[in-house]
């Protein structure tokens, strides 16, 4: 049978962990599959670590547990779920319970059909608050402007992607990741289906505006550099009119003679053009700022414990365990 995989990433969810087997277990064991459920433990604070503990001793062959370092962010805690995914089709999702685990099914029959990634896509975002609903429309039309890859509006991580689409994502380990770009990134052959979004069963979100706003730039920066050639033509078009002004003022004062300028059409000019450099010079270091975190190649995420079977010595190098043996600098 085939091997499905569940990614859930956590951060402080212990109200909801109970309640997110209890229904996910009985949907997957009714399937003609077999079924990993993957928790990423992403540092948090609270019983998480402990009743994750709890419920893999109670299910030790379908759960399997990994405990980060710290807080490293949802989107490395997916990356190392990834990483550890076995499965011939794997499965991000929440463990809130607003992605309905009673979707799966749906999403491995259109597997099954031959598709290698199905995006789930929310068909109202009635439930969300005003700015969020209206920034999120902005947001997913913005960045379907700058970029070449086609990302699904109101898609979250909840989807399903193939073994292969997998492997290519697991390849790319860029440290400032937008999970949602990446997921379509390789291509393949690609399908929506709509649900409705729940809401939370327990515990509150992590994801305030500020994040999302972060969120946000780095989708638009990683996926896209127009921000930085868009300032070029800005450039451009400022230069052709400060020449067209310039010979305006050379023929005004042949014509009219020398008058005193203006204080403030000169304070205005030099406040408008003062902004538009700093701008321009914050747009240029936001990417300068991905660049310097790149170069580094500091590891996406640090593993402090695992609870499973045994990984093989050549399975997912990217995932270190803790007194696992590292390769030896070369002595020459």
């Amino acid at each position: 049978m085939s091997l499905i995989s569940i990614i859930v990433p956590m951060f402080n969810e212990e109200a909801a962990i109970a309640d997110f087997f209890a229904e996910v277990q009985p949907i997957m064991a009714a399937l003609d599959v077999d079924y990993e459920i993957i928790c990423i433990n992403d540092g948090s604070k609270d019983a998480t670590a402990g009743q994750l503990a709890g419920v893999y001793h109670d299910h030790p062959k379908t759960v399997r547990v990994l405990n980060l370092s710290r807080n490293f962010g949802k989107e490395a805690a997916l990356t190392a779920g990834l990483d550890l995914a076995r499965g011939d089709a794997v499965i991000p999702m929440d463990v809130d319970l607003q992605d309905p685990p009673e979707l799966i099914p749906t999403l491995i029959a259109k597997w099954r059909e031959g598709f290698d990634v199905v995006h789930a896509v929310r068909t109202s975002r009635a439930s969300d608050q005003w700015l969020k609903r209206t920034s999120a429309r902005w947001f997913y039309w913005l960045i379907g402007q700058l970029t070449d890859v086609e990302i699904p509006a109101n898609a979250g991580d909840f989807r399903l992607m193939d073994r292969k689409v997998v492997d290519v994502i697991c390849q790319m380990r860029e440290r400032d990741r937008f999970m949602k770009g990446l997921f379509v990134w390789p291509g393949f052959r690609q399908v929506s289906i709509g649900y409705q979004r729940r809401e939370r069963a327990k515990g509150n979100t992590k994801f305030g505006y500020w994040r999302l706003w972060n969120f946000a730039l780095s989708g638009i920066t990683g996926f896209s550099t127009i921000p930085l050639r868009a300032w070029t033509y800005c450039g451009f078009i400022i230069s052709m009119a400060s020449f067209f002004f310039a010979a305006y003022l050379i023929v005004r004062t042949l014509v009219f003679g020398v008058d005193v300028p203006g204080y403030a059409s000169l304070m205005v000019t030099l406040l408008f053009f003062s902004g538009l450099q700093i701008t321009g010079i914050g747009i240029l270091g936001e990417y300068i700022g991905r660049i310097h975190g790149e170069v580094k190649r500091r590891p996406i995420y640090v593993v402090d414990s695992y609870l499973g079977p045994q990984l093989p010595a050549a399975e997912n190098s990217a995932v270190i365990l803790p007194g696992a043996a590292r390769p030896r600098p070369h002595d020459g």
